[in-house]
């Protein structure tokens, strides 16, 4: 009897383990990767993926577009104001801005310099069709670099609206595509005869995904909006002290 009741003990044993180890198995082949999740996902869920990758393609696509901008903006504008201090007249300036294409500061001065060039020619020929007294050098130079600020805000501005959008937008979008997936999972329990959770748990995994894509697209896009927004505000600095020292040199010079 003893042996019996061991070799069924040992039989109920072996069993157990078999079935776990098949429960496992089972379980094992039924976990799904990220990949197979986004696969599997519905045309609802699916479109909301592509079109937040599109997104964050778009953000990393500006992202180093406006890296290398930006890093030829402030070197330039740094030689630049180097030149402009160290150059003996306006002229030769003006000659060395022409290589510094993508200096702010260096489009500012060319600005002023423009119209502070007109300003002096119309006053060394006054039998002309402008009458020096009615040109108002000194507002005319102002507004001709304060214009020409404007241009390179806008230029160093170019992309970062996408940024916004995409940090603004993306998380909701992801949020749609994650409430479709849980109504269409839950939708899908009417037509099944279990009511349990592991019933609706691969449609809300799926649903989740977009949530995550979401994300993951709108936390870079905040984080770069940020800094090249810091970026743009130091350069629009350097513009505004360079167009008042421009200024000041100009009025002390040529519109007396």
């Amino acid at each position: 009897m003893v042996g019996a009741a061991s070799g069924m003990i040992q039989d109920t044993l072996l069993w157990g383990t078999t079935a776990l180890g098949g429960v496992a198995v089972q379980v094992a082949g039924h976990q799904e990767s990220v990949l197979d999740m986004v696969l599997g996902s519905g045309p609802v869920v699916r479109a909301v993926l592509i079109i937040l990758l599109g997104f964050s393609v778009g953000c990393w696509g500006i992202a180093l577009a406006k890296s290398i901008e930006m890093r030829r903006a402030r070197r330039q504008s740094e030689r630049f104001v180097a030149i402009f201090w160290d150059a003996k007249n306006l002229a030769a300036i003006q000659v060395a801005s022409v290589d510094l294409k993508e200096s702010p500061v260096a489009q500012v001065f060319r600005g002023g310099y423009q119209e502070l060039q007109r300003f002096t020619k119309v006053k060394r020929n006054p039998g002309g069709d402008d009458d020096p007294t009615e040109l108002g050098g000194t507002d005319n130079v102002q507004r001709a670099l304060s214009r020409a600020r404007t241009q390179e805000v806008t230029r160093l501005e170019r992309g970062l609206t996408f940024l916004a959008t995409t940090a603004s937008t993306a998380p909701f979008i992801g949020l749609f595509g994650t409430v479709w997936g849980i109504m269409t999972a839950f939708r899908g329990l009417s037509t099944t005869t279990s009511s349990s959770i592991q019933a609706v748990a691969p449609g809300i995994a799926e649903a989740l995904i977009a949530t995550a894509v979401g994300l993951a697209a709108a936390i870079p896009a905040v984080v770069m909006y940020n800094r090249f927004a810091r970026q743009v505000r130091v350069l629009t600095s350097e513009m505004d002290t360079f167009a008042s020292e421009f200024l000041n040199i100009a009025e002390r010079h040529f519109l007396k």
